[in-house]
């Protein structure tokens, strides 16, 4: 699984103009690579508030899932109009919805049944985050999804990142012992 933080929903602030260069670069980024995608074995899924998305890029990004959907190699997902706070909220809201229509009972509510009411329920919580431009903050990225997470923090910035700095961290995680909150 490969999670990239693509358009986060305090984007949405940007200048207009930006805004819809984003979201055109986004449906022709899709529309390009969606072959490339399907030779590779690629799936394709994206976390978020894709409502929000404009028209024609949801079509686009839900042609690119369907299409992709039978793929069994990597799984990329792209987090758009995404935000961690975002996401905590809605997986309460959910939850809320759930115990009113009885579904669940609230003694029921624990860490796993909460995370099966976040976006990434489907997913894997990440084992690396990695984080260009040498800072050192999350930036309202899968805020849940990440504490057990290994970071790796890189001065270069993301269109300067190279194949060689991504096998570089994970090299670097290889070396590390996980220890998920316990001592040895």
């Amino acid at each position: 699984y490969l999670t990239l933080y693509a358009f986060s929903a305090e984007n949405w602030q940007r200048p207009r103009g930006e805004v819809l260069a984003l979201m055109r670069l986004l449906e022709r980024f899709l529309k390009e690579k969606t072959p490339e995608l399907i030779e590779k074995n690629v799936r394709l899924q994206a976390i978020g508030r894709l409502t929000d998305l404009p028209g024609r890029a949801q079509e686009q990004l839900h042609k690119t899932i369907e299409q992709t959907a039978g793929n069994n190699g990597l799984t990329l997902i792209l987090a758009l109009s995404y935000g961690g706070r975002l996401e905590i909220i809605d997986g309460i809201k959910s939850l809320l919805r759930a115990v009113e229509l009885g579904h669940i009972d609230k003694g029921m509510i624990d860490v796993e049944m909460f995370s099966k009411h976040l976006y990434t329920r489907y997913y894997p919580d990440p084992d690396l985050l990695i984080r260009t431009s040498g800072e050192m903050r999350l930036s309202n990225f899968l805020l849940w999804q990440l504490s057990y997470t290994e970071m790796y923090v890189t001065p270069k910035l993301w269109p300067d990142f190279t194949k060689k700095d991504l096998l570089a961290a994970v090299e670097e995680y290889g070396r590390r012992q996980r220890r998920y909150g316990a001592v040895e």
